[in-house]
């Protein structure tokens, strides 16, 4: 069994558990009483690059980045420190996150602060529900662990709810999924979900793919404000950045640098 075939047996594990205490039907009625959601999109439309910052305390291929990690904390930095919306990691096992994070730093943030994505690995509605119950606003799809249909159907739910959601690819096949179910926000890893190795060469390699109408997030692999700049020349609109804010010992210069506030 793979890294990544681990981690969604975990997460599938995970999830029954939490539907043995909570119903899909109670789930789905949790979002009814969530206010309206803040624009995703928009936050990703700004001039230059945009900055989703990444509350991550611990990956698979690192361990653990920050061991006295306050998700409530670290997102008050980000919000102060001018990231354009923040990404709560919330598989437990692998990533030490968890859905009560998300719940809390939606709580702080209130509904002015910089919108939340809910990255984890979805695989049902379920976890979609629970995301908006939580306070995203956006969630992760990554198209790799989908059927077409699946993949499409997680799209049209989070359509419905008022949230966006982030197509994750990291090949042609998966771009080709990803277009097929009409998202808007379009992420390219450049972490191989097998090898979990990274390079930067397959942003520019798919970047040219993506027709125009349609933002563009770099994932993994970004590191300095040199990163940026080198997405930038080649069409991207966001980056998603965790381990290299997470482990910095100025939180708040590290996204000053990757927003390209700072002299290099």
């Amino acid at each position: 069994m793979t890294v990544l075939e681990n981690i969604v047996a975990d997460v599938r594990r995970d999830l029954e558990s939490r539907m043995s205490r909570c119903s899909r039907a109670a789930i789905e009625a949790q979002t009814l009483t969530r206010s309206s959601t803040r624009d995703f999109h928009a936050a990703l439309s700004r001039a230059g690059v945009s900055l989703i910052a990444e509350v991550k305390k611990a990956s698979p291929s690192r361990g653990i980045i920050r061991t006295d990690l306050d998700a409530v904390e670290v997102a008050t930095i980000y919000a102060a420190a001018g990231a354009d919306a923040i990404s709560v990691l919330t598989e437990e096992r692998h990533f030490g996150g968890s859905l009560g994070d998300l719940s809390r730093v939606d709580e702080l943030l209130g509904p002015d602060g910089p919108p939340l994505l809910r990255k984890d690995f979805i695989v049902d509605p379920y976890q979609v529900y629970e995301g908006r119950a939580c306070g995203a606003d956006c969630v992760l799809l990554i198209a790799a662990l989908l059927s077409r249909p699946d993949l499409a159907h997680l799209a049209r739910l989070c359509r419905q709810l008022g949230m966006a959601s982030i197509v994750e690819v990291h090949d042609e096949a998966d771009l080709d999924k990803a277009l097929e179910c009409e998202s808007r926000i379009i992420g390219i890893n450049n972490r191989n979900l097998h090898t979990f190795e990274v390079d930067l060469e397959t942003f520019s390699r798919l970047r040219p793919l993506v027709p125009a109408g349609i933002l563009v997030v770099a994932e993994s692999g970004v590191r300095k404000r040199r990163d940026v700049e080198l997405l930038a020349r080649v069409g991207a609109d966001a980056v998603l950045v965790g381990e290299a804010i997470m482990s910095a010992p100025d939180i708040e210069a590290r996204i000053r640098e990757l927003r390209c506030e700072t002299s290099s």
